[in-house]
């Protein structure tokens, strides 16, 4: 990969995933407002329908419906894992959004970078340098300050 390759591929996956955290910060908002006057169960439920009629529309759209049907039997076993968890965390956040101010729940949710540094070392062989340590201490340290402090 040559430098301009390179410096493409930093800037893309960078702008992809600020896109993905803005949206996420607004999902969540959407989310706390929605729920006032319905279970948080229920809504997952309706967010997890929205999504899915969503994403398979876009699917289609873009022309790679036919790639659902190649999925090697392993990939296919952690993408249904990876859906798993993805619904109990949504469960979980919808609970919590319930209850709770959208700041501090979103904030502790997005500690799950933490596990994430953690979890991708022990089992994608990833490195853990000083900078991502340094970081890692850092939003935990956020984490702490900011999930315990006093309402007002």
């Amino acid at each position: 990969m040559n430098i301009l390759e390179q410096r493409r591929w930093e800037l893309e996956w960078f702008f992809l995933a600020a896109l993905s955290a803005f949206f996420a910060a607004l999902a969540a908002i959407f989310a706390k407002i929605g729920l006032q006057s319905i279970d948080s169960t229920v809504a997952a439920a309706a967010r997890a329908i929205i999504m899915m009629i969503f994403i398979v529309s876009f699917v289609l759209i873009i022309g790679k419906s036919h790639q659902l049907t190649q999925l090697a039997t392993r990939d296919m076993g952690f993408i249904i894992l990876s859906g798993v968890a993805g619904a109990l965390s949504w469960l979980l956040f919808f609970a919590a959004l319930k209850i709770a101010d959208a700041s501090r729940v979103s904030l502790v949710d997005r500690a799950s970078v933490l596990i994430v540094i953690v979890l991708s070392a022990l089992l994608l062989d990833e490195k853990i340098t000083l900078k991502t340590a340094a970081a890692g201490i850092l939003i935990f340290s956020g984490l702490l300050l900011l999930s315990t402090q006093a309402t007002e």
